[in-house]
């Protein structure tokens, strides 16, 4: 007989979901449960939910649905909700209401206290809803780590902002941070076990670590004290304001080859109108100048950036603006997103809401200029060297080929005997066929 216990975790959303759903996962494997994909073998399904837009709410919605069946077939099935979504009050009330099969409701705030949930509701069999308003950080949180060599480190939760498009700050709660010292330890022992190879720093705005501590630490001095480790690694992070990234964190990146030359840096749009709309507290001009200290200090960046469209009372000339901003930057990559308003943020309420035609039209047109500046780039990479990660070998039957990935995460195939997987190498790109990097590893 198999006595063997399960779980399967939807994650929606973003990297620091991904994240969190591995602390869920850490709790359920301490409790000796085995990860399952799939739903109908399941003893617990968690929805770690999102609700960034309302795409991703009505979407979680028909997902939560779906598993009544399931709980129909299986009454022992144990279903969670949690995360962003049911952090809103109102949310954490319609899903108790529509969906009575649902055990355990919490939000962001308390997700350490999940193994706890369970533990009760595996006793008491009683419904379980908490939704708490401040943020409870627990360093003794246990973690499955699910993203391969890459290792997810919070250094901050929550944000300040308030830009009026984003429910973050509701769901998230203010900034707090993480001490850098068990930051420090939590990355080193990920890395003295050898099998991670590139650390993704997490935080809603990065770049105001440490801003809420009586320590003096900045992101730069954290960045520094990381970088120092005497480990073979990449350091990322993500993600950053425009508004706080200073020149001390630029020339700690410039400065340090552990730390990736990938800088992920949003603005959201090209008009100074609509940023002030979105109470983005900077102008084009600002960005501008952050962006060519960056290019002057780092040579070799990769930029990538965040885009809304359509944001209330957006111009045709207001979006000509923002696609004059993408040729002026010349962005290795974009993100572009149509606004979604969100209930309980001030943008939601503006006048001169933009029609859904016109959005699609926008975004459509954002990211045709994207692709053609992307293989444009990808163009002048040719002959240039990159330090790459070795990831995986190729299934061929001749030749020793390999995927390699850039700082950026380009994704290179070379030819070369006998190649270290985890190891770094240098490449030169040699050419592109069907918008395809190859190289040759020159060490």
């Amino acid at each position: 007989m198999n006595n063997t216990k399960y779980y399967h975790i939807l994650t929606y959303g973003c990297q620091m979901n991904v994240h969190e759903s591995e602390k869920l996962a850490g709790f359920l494997e301490e409790r000796g449960y085995v990860e399952t994909q799939n739903q109908n073998q399941a003893d617990v399904i968690v929805f770690n939910t999102c609700c960034i837009r309302k795409s991703a709410e009505e979407k979680i919605l028909g997902n939560i649905g779906a598993v009544k069946p399931i709980k129909k077939l299986n009454p022992n099935l144990v279903v969670a909700v949690c995360g962003c979504m049911s952090q809103q009050p109102e949310m954490a009330d319609l899903i108790q209401k529509k969906f009575p099969f649902v055990n355990i409701i919490f939000g962001t705030h308390n997700l350490s206290k999940f193994g706890e949930f369970l533990d009760d509701f595996n006793l008491n069999h009683k419904r379980i809803k908490s939704i708490e308003d401040e943020v409870y950080i627990n360093e003794n949180v246990p973690m499955y780590r699910t993203s391969g060599y890459n290792g997810w480190v919070n250094i901050m939760y929550g944000c300040n902002n308030f830009c009026t498009y984003c429910i973050v700050p509701y769901v998230r709660g203010r900034e707090k941070s993480r001490d850098a010292k068990d930051i420090i330890e939590e990355v080193e022992s990920l890395l003295k076990t050898g099998k991670y190879k590139v650390i993704t720093l997490l935080g809603q705005n990065v770049n105001s670590y440490g801003n809420d501590l009586s320590n003096g630490i900045s992101f730069a001095m954290l960045l520094q004290k990381i970088a120092d480790l005497p480990y073979e690694f990449k350091l990322k992070f993500m993600t950053s304001h425009p508004k706080d990234l200073t020149d001390d964190v630029i020339d700690v990146i410039a400065n340090n080859p552990k730390i990736s030359k990938a800088i992920h840096l949003p603005v959201q749009s090209g008009s100074n109108r609509i940023l002030k709309l979105m109470n983005r507290k900077y102008t084009v001009e600002h960005y501008l100048e952050t962006i060519n200290k960056i290019k002057e200090k780092i040579p070799n960046v990769s930029l990538t950036s965040d885009f809304i469209v359509g944001f209330p009372t957006e111009t045709e000339e207001d979006f000509n603006m923002t696609c004059d901003l993408v040729k002026t930057v010349s962005y290795n990559g974009i993100f572009a997103f149509m606004y979604s308003p969100r209930q309980g943020t001030p943008a939601a309420t503006m006048d001169g809401q933009v029609s859904q035609e016109e959005k699609n039209k926008r975004v459509n047109a954002l990211l045709k200029l994207e692709k053609e500046i992307s293989l444009q780039k990808n163009n002048e990479m040719i002959g240039k060297v990159e330090n790459c990660i070795v990831e995986r070998k190729l299934d061929t039957k001749d030749l020793d080929c390999y995927i390699v990935k850039t700082d950026s995460g380009k994704t290179i195939i070379v030819q070369c005997n006998d190649l270290r997987e985890l190891s770094f190498v240098d490449v030169k790109i040699t050419k592109i066929e069907n918008n395809q990097l190859y190289g040759e590893v020159l060490n």
